[in-house]
């Protein structure tokens, strides 16, 4: 399966937690060739820095 440039592979809808509120997100996949590797982008606080570990392991352990 191919994609055109420029268009993401999948995109859902999620939700954050800000404070005490819900945030609705957007959230965006894309593949690419090259080295097996995923990047997370968004808020540069510790949270982002964890869940890329959670997303490493969930990944690994889906079989």
């Amino acid at each position: 399966m191919f994609q055109q440039e420029g268009q993401m592979l999948a995109r859902v809808f999620s939700c954050a937690v800000n404070g005490l509120d819900g945030v609705m997100v957007e959230v965006e996949v894309d593949i690419a060739q090259g080295l097996p590797a995923f990047t997370i982008v968004g808020l540069g606080d510790t949270a982002v820095h964890e869940s890329r570990e959670r997303v490493r392991a969930a990944i690994r352990n889906s079989g």
